[in-house]
């Protein structure tokens, strides 16, 4: 096994490749994280609290309605806690298929794309000094991703979290068993 990081390790066996990436933070960051979500939680609890004691009328309506949109942010910022503190992107290759699958303790969904169907395998196109780009890099999103492809028309984006020399690195190794790939499918 090869370690391209302390996040990130690569298996090499014939006619198969292996990437793991963890999605771990620093101690701080992921104190940070937790200590969010949980004063999330703690927030919307009080306010349930409240709606509940408060007599029919407008108030109560409009905190339950403010409920709901808290319920959809707790469940974005729990999906992102549990991603950086169990969380790994899992790539394999595989009889020419690349399966990619974003694993949090065991569970998530693998999507396979055909090594023939794949294009364009590259960096992510990204401007760096949009507003987009920097809330997706941020650590408390499940996004940051650095590589993307092109498969039957469609764009794929990948490689979660990684820095430039992390994803230069594994770059270099997808576009080389994408090239043995091909090879042996000419010899074929």
């Amino acid at each position: 096994m090869e370690r391209v990081s302390d996040r990130v390790s690569v298996n090499r066996e014939p006619g198969r490749t292996t990437v793991v990436i963890s999605a771990r933070l620093s101690r701080g960051r992921e104190a940070l994280l937790v200590a969010w979500t949980l004063a999330w939680l703690v927030c919307g609890g009080l306010i349930l609290w409240e709606a509940l004691r408060q007599p029919k009328g407008e108030l109560r309506q409009y905190l339950f309605v403010f409920l709901a949109f808290w319920t959809y942010f707790l469940v974005r910022v729990g999906r992102a806690a549990l991603w950086r503190l169990k969380g790994f992107e899992l790539w394999r290759i595989k009889d020419g298929v690349l399966t990619i699958k974003d694993s949090v303790l065991g569970y998530g969904k693998a999507t396979d794309h055909a090594m023939e169907n794949i294009s364009d395998l590259g960096p992510l196109d990204r401007d760096q000094r949009s507003w987009k780009w920097h809330l997706n890099e941020s650590f408390w999103v499940m996004g940051g991703e650095r590589l993307q492809f092109t498969a039957l028309g469609r764009k794929v984006a990948f490689g979660k979290g990684l820095n430039d020399a992390e994803a230069a690195r594994l770059l270099a190794i997808l576009k080389h068993a994408q090239l043995q790939f091909r090879t042996r499918e000419r010899s074929a």
